[in-house]
């Protein structure tokens, strides 16, 4: 199955893909001039090798060549003439030449067969004069006197042998030059053409990167700049104008991504509107409860004044009279007009406890003198002593140990640990001696205080209401109290945003557990340990 390849057309393609078939073209155009350069600086050298290293040695050497065979014919000229012996040095030193010649030509020729055999044409030439008159006319006059080598010397014949190896040493010279000026010629083509494809590739780059930034402006920069006032146009507070981007098809994108973000942000602009109008009549209704709540905490601070003054005369009044009563007609009445005062004395009594309870709870938080660093020991000791523990219930009754500073107010803290281990204390067990606990553990960012006693216990069911005003689990006549002093503890541990809570899988007595912040300003150290704090005070 033969798979079809589908090509774009290049109008759609993407601003890197055309950029990437830019550079790849001018690149691949490079590379050709580059190993077309290449090639032709090899050739240039190789014929730079062979006018410098080859044709000048060549013809420097058949230059020398053609000295050495004219000594030569010197040599024997002048020994036929005189008969001497030393008039051959010429001929010997010139042949001795011509052979360190030969064999330094021969080698440069090894890639030139055609002046290789103009040389051995040469050398047979010059060897043919040598045999048929030089030597003969050099052994004629050693043997027979200067006149006979003189005759063999100039017999016809003689010196047409020596003007043909001349002759031959001459075209030998002029095929050399030919091989020279051949190669000089090839260095001087290869060298313009070198300067064409410098020529060529700077064209070519220079095209490229007109092309490219005749591109990038087509493709990025005006459509960009395009994009950048319509953007600010939006953002000037016309969200509803549609933003169109036009260029690369990256651009076109880009252009939709931002418009959509415009349509999200004129959405959100919507749903804010509606949000502040929303929040703006919320504020309203704040306005009207925060100045209906005013009023209401005045009502309460009036209520709370009349409480504490108006409503407590008359029950003191009604109360020291019903005790009056009692005191001084005890036994003169009969009996259940005896138990009629005694319930009189008993609810006036409990009236005046409640009343004082509820303006206890009334007061925490309003009268505030700000958060101090108190030390939960020292409250512990104030509270030992308050209850007076030793005394009624023993050294060993209440213990405490390691607890640390926090940010509080002293009274209210003290407030709290004496209704916690006061309700310990009230609720112990008449079987077994007292023994309540306060501890200390840090959770991350918190203090947990824990008030545990060994008690009858409070039932899981009952874990959340006994901190409801007022909320009782037992008979009044069980167990004393206006059943506040949970509430209050509550009120306090809130009011220092803390909480409190029951630890409700507890079945041995009862572990009431609050929580404090821990604050930079009031520290975080722990308190020296005091196991047995009823110790330090017996000391």
């Amino acid at each position: 199955m033969i798979k079809r390849v589908q090509f774009t057309h290049p109008r759609t393609w993407s601003l890197r893909a055309r950029i990437t078939a830019l550079v790849t073209t001018t690149a691949a155009l490079l590379a050709v001039f580059a190993i077309s350069a290449a090639l032709l600086a090899t050739a240039n050298l190789d014929q730079l090798d062979v006018v410098l290293n080859k044709t000048g040695v060549l013809r420097l050497s058949g230059e020398q060549l053609g000295a050495s065979l004219v000594d030569q014919e010197t040599g024997v000229r002048g020994y036929v003439l005189s008969g001497d012996a030393a008039d051959l040095g010429p001929y010997r030193s010139g042949r001795e030449a011509e052979e360190r010649l030969y064999e330094t030509m021969i080698p440069l020729l090894a890639d030139e067969p055609a002046i290789r055999a103009q040389l051995e044409r040469a050398r047979a030439a010059a060897t043919t004069w040598r045999t048929t008159v030089a030597e003969p006319a050099v052994t004629a006059t050693r043997d027979q006197g200067p006149a006979a080598g003189q005759q063999l010397l100039n017999q016809v014949g003689g010196r047409e042998r020596f003007d043909q190896a001349r002759a031959q040493l001459a075209t030998l010279q002029q095929e050399i030059v030919t091989l020279r000026n051949a190669a000089v010629a090839n260095v001087q083509s290869g060298s313009e053409n070198l300067v064409v494809l410098l020529i060529a590739a700077g064209l070519v780059v220079l095209v490229m990167g007109t092309i490219l930034v005749v591109l990038i402006n087509r493709m990025v920069s005006r459509p960009v700049t395009h994009l950048a006032e319509q953007v600010r146009h939006v953002a000037s507070g016309a969200y509803d104008t549609e933003i169109v981007a036009t260029g690369s098809p990256e651009l076109e994108r880009l252009g939709r991504d931002v418009d959509g973000m415009r349509r999200q942000i004129a959405s959100d602009l919507s749903e804010v509107r509606e949000a502040r109008q929303a929040v703006e009549l919320i504020n309203q209704q704040l306005q009207q409860q925060a100045s209906e709540l005013t009023r209401s905490n005045r009502d309460l601070e009036q209520f709370a004044y009349v409480a504490s003054h108006d409503l407590q005369e008359p029950l003191r009044k009604v109360a020291s009279f019903c005790q009056l009563l009692q005191r001084r007609y005890a036994g003169q009445l009969d009996e259940r007009a005896d138990q009629y005062i005694l319930f009189a004395v008993d609810g006036a009594q409990r009236m005046q406890r409640l009343i004082n309870d509820l303006l206890a709870f009334s007061r925490i938080g309003r009268n505030t003198s700000g958060f101090q660093p108190v030390s939960l020991d020292a409250v512990m000791r104030a509270v030992f002593e308050q209850l007076n523990v030793e005394e009624k219930y023993g050294a060993d009754a209440v213990t405490w140990s390691e607890l640390p500073t926090v940010a509080g107010e002293e009274a209210l803290l003290e407030t709290l640990l004496a209704n916690l281990v006061g309700n310990s204390l009230k609720f112990r067990r008449t079987d077994v001696p007292a023994r309540i606990e306060v501890s200390a553990v840090r959770e991350d960012d918190a203090w947990d205080i824990t008030v545990s006693d060994n008690g009858i216990g409070i039932e899981a069911e009952f874990a959340e209401k006994i901190f409801i005003i007022f909320q009782r689990l037992h008979a009044k006549d069980a167990y004393p109290g206006t059943g506040m002093g949970l509430a209050i503890a509550k009120k306090i541990v809130e009011y220092h945003d803390g909480r409190i809570w029951v630890d409700s899988s507890r079945t041995d007595g009862a572990a009431i557990t609050f929580s404090l912040p821990i604050s930079e300003d009031a520290g975080a150290a722990i308190q020296p340990a005091v196991p047995t704090q009823h110790k330090e005070l017996t000391a």
